[in-house]
């Protein structure tokens, strides 16, 4: 299954995709450091995502007209500027310098999430589940890569995390050198006459309906979760940076490790169980946040809601791409990570802002009707073709 292709397309998920998991880490507990307003703390992370979801229908676009290879080169120099500019807004104690940076690492990272559809274009059909797999269990090595590096690199400098943001600019341009040998997929059955559909008539499309809800429910609710995690363990409950890098660690793990047997799931046992395993999972995690708001209850719970969101992100990836037609791929890839990324980025958004106004049980009570949203679209979907 592996080609040159998806071998370097591995190689920009192990670099590139540090950028997001370090912003999770570091971006809240700093925001905390550069404004007095608590609830604002969170705004950096959210940008993050908010540039995530605007940059996903350009990134879908500009590959569209220039070609993968153009996108993925562009998108590894600008998340390495995107750090740089994090770097300094951090040196000079400057908040909204650095929302702004978190925001163009967002950008650039609609173009590392672009990963995984490439991956499907260099592989057979049958293989598709697991060449998303393989992509996604590599974001494991990137989030201990990422994590690690920045954390030994903290204190590099005069002022914290100047190193870590430094450190992460390095390991974002790595991916440039390889993505100048990489070569636009042909897509062999492209109809040139083909009538391309609009945007009404790809989300008319059941399997589309689901298989964005299924990634974009588990993203809201990991998004909401694993963003009031630093804050609440930091600087609620007074966990260590080591013991609060330990958990998102974890829970990184518990988000890509599933990968390695996702996609043959996916293949024996069909999409919608396997969105149905994703939600027993994520109600297991709310339980468990709720109950046991200790350092091993955000371990476990952490763990949970990584493996839950894998098994909904993975499905639902994987339906979304056997359910167009390949002249409408860029659109409805585009239409799919800007729904879903627009829930991450709300997620993230009202993290704080929720955490700080009420609780962390609360926070997991208020996502319970997400889920069962989630479990009456899936009971109600009969999948055309699976």
């Amino acid at each position: 299954m592996i080609n040159r292709n998806l071998f370097i397309l591995s190689i920009g998920q192990i670099f590139s995709f540090t950028s997001p998991t370090v912003t999770v880490l570091l971006s809240g507990i700093i925001g905390s450091q550069l404004i007095n307003i608590n609830y604002l703390a969170t705004i950096p992370t959210a940008l993050m995502i908010v540039g995530t979801a605007i940059g996903a229908l350009f990134a879908s676009k500009i590959m569209e007209i220039k070609g993968r290879r153009f996108g993925f080169i562009f998108s590894s120099l600008f998340n390495s500027f995107a750090s740089i500019i994090c770097a300094f807004s951090v040196s000079i104690s400057n908040f909204s310098l650095f929302c702004i940076g978190n925001l163009f690492i967002g950008l650039s990272v609609s173009f590392v999430l672009q990963y995984r559809f490439a991956a499907t274009e260099s592989v057979q059909k049958e293989n598709i589940p697991k060449a998303i797999s393989l992509i996604l269990l590599l974001g494991i090595v990137a989030a201990l890569l990422g994590s690690n590096i920045v954390s030994i690199t903290k204190d590099f400098f005069t002022i914290s995390y100047v190193g870590s943001y430094i450190s992460l600019s390095i390991l974002t341009i790595i991916p440039f050198f390889f993505f100048l040998f990489y070569e636009d997929e042909k897509i062999l059955n492209i109809d040139e006459n083909y009538n391309k559909k609009s945007i009404i008539d790809l989300l008319s499309n059941k399997n589309i309906q689901l298989a964005i809800l299924s990634a974009g429910i588990g993203y809201i609710t990991m998004s909401t979760l694993m963003t009031a995690t630093p804050i609440s363990m930091n600087v609620t409950h007074g966990y260590s940076i080591f013991s609060t890098g330990i958990v998102i660690q974890a829970h990184v793990v518990g988000m890509f490790l599933p990968s390695l047997i996702t996609g043959y799931l996916i293949k024996k046992y069909g999409h919608k169980y396997i969105i149905f395993f994703g939600i027993i999972i994520l109600l297991s995690c709310l339980v468990t946040n709720f109950l046991f708001e200790t350092y091993y209850g955000f371990l476990i719970g952490l763990i949970l809601l990584g493996v839950g969101w894998n098994f909904l992100f993975v499905t639902g990836t994987s339906l979304l791409v056997i359910s167009y037609n390949d002249e409408d791929r860029f659109l409805a890839q585009g239409i799919n990570d800007f729904v879903v990324f627009s829930s991450q980025a709300l997620g993230s958004l009202l993290a704080g802002f929720l955490l700080f106004l009420t609780s962390w049980q609360i926070l997991n009570i208020l996502c319970i009707p997400l889920i069962f949203l989630l479990l009456f679209f899936t009971l109600n979907t009969s999948l055309s073709k699976n």
